[in-house]
């Protein structure tokens, strides 16, 4: 278990204000916030990278405050990996094991077994500086885990990725995460990121925690204003009946709209999907039909590289964002039929026994 007291401080432009945390022993946490919230700061001064006049932080109700990093047991990976160029893979995962005078034989092992778990056996002899992104976030975050830490702090881990390796990779973390059952901070700015990785999420905004909450509870019920439009403004239904599909799916009406959705378990209240995730064609996609309707354009609005189109579906108001230049190469008016689709996987539920 992870406390943070009270913590202050200013680092030039970056500061964060009476912080208060408590993460629990073997949670996936994640602090979200736009950058230059002092999310960085915050993980850093859990790592002992910065000294603070005010404030405490607790490992296990241990007062770690003035701890060297070294002397925390974490594992830390910063946003830009800060892979050793002069060594291969393998002598990197080894850098913070050699640090602890255990035998060559010892040093092998614990390098092949966390490699074997992040299936890059076949990388460990290559040259860093040859290896692709997905790579060098595998490396660092191997070397992190072969000492054997009690917690794993991550920056922005995913950040620098494509959105198919970012993919695979939040697959791999939480896989990791439940078979070494590690307390693990996570940094990032990506709501979706976010919502599908986080047991909690703490949303920062100018280096005040603004709301601490399950991520479907800040999805639906935001903590005033600045969560609320940091969040954005996700299509949120209220559910009028749910009935049982098999297979960890269900079905939920909402209105006239009637949705099929991933979940096994107490019935649903409401549902959220975000705009980015609802797709707009002008033409009938292929395979119309699992969440698959016809809408009406009733308003368009542009928002900074995005643009925001609100649609009548089913009697029903629903938004959708479409980056400025897919948009540009469409034809859409107000007043036009469009076909939408509310990918499955992206609508997230809220159980009514919450």
């Amino acid at each position: 278990m992870i406390e943070i007291r009270d913590l202050s401080l200013r680092l030039g432009d970056f500061n964060i204000q009476d912080i208060n945390l408590s993460i629990h022993d073997g949670e996936y946490f994640v602090i979200l916030g736009p950058t230059g919230a002092g999310k960085t700061v915050l993980l850093e001064c859990v790592a002992g990278l910065h000294r603070f006049k005010k404030g405490a932080v607790f490992f296990n109700a241990a007062d770690v405050t003035r701890l060297l990093p070294e002397e925390r047991s974490l594992g830390y990976v910063p946003q830009d990996y800060v892979l050793f160029p002069f060594l291969n893979v393998f002598d990197n995962i080894a850098f913070g094991l050699k640090q602890f005078k255990i035998s060559a034989a010892e040093i092998k092992k614990r390098v092949d077994e966390i490699a074997g778990i992040l299936g890059i056996t076949q990388l460990l002899r290559r040259d860093t500086r040859s290896l692709s992104g997905g790579e060098k976030q595998r490396v660092a975050l191997a070397r992190a885990l072969a000492p054997s830490p009690r917690t794993l702090l991550l920056d922005e881990p995913l950040s620098a990725l494509d959105l198919r390796t970012a993919r695979s990779l939040r697959l791999e973390l939480k896989r990791i995460h439940r078979q070494l059952e590690l307390t693990t901070i996570h940094i990032t700015h990506d709501l979706t990121e976010a919502l599908e990785m986080a047991d909690r999420v703490a949303v920062i905004q100018d280096g005040c925690v603004e709301q601490v909450a399950e991520p479907e509870a800040m999805l639906f019920y935001p903590d005033g204003d600045k969560v609320a439009d940091f969040i954005g403004s996700p299509n949120i239904l209220d559910c009028d009946y749910c009935r049982n599909l098999g297979q960890g799916v269900m079905e939920v009406g909402c209105g006239s709209l009637k949705l099929t959705v991933a979940h096994e378990g107490a019935d649903i209240k409401k549902v959220a999907i975000l705009p980015r995730h609802i797709y707009v064609s002008e033409t009938r996609p292929p395979g119309l039909s699992v969440n698959g309707f016809q809408g009406l354009i009733s308003t368009i609005e542009s928002v900074g590289n995005v643009v925001k189109i609100t649609m009548d579906v089913a009697g029903k108001k629903l938004m959708s964002e479409i980056p400025s230049y897919i948009f540009d190469e469409m034809d859409l008016v107000v007043g036009k039929e469009v076909f939408i689709i509310l990918r499955m996987r992206r609508i997230r539920i809220y159980e009514s026994n919450r």
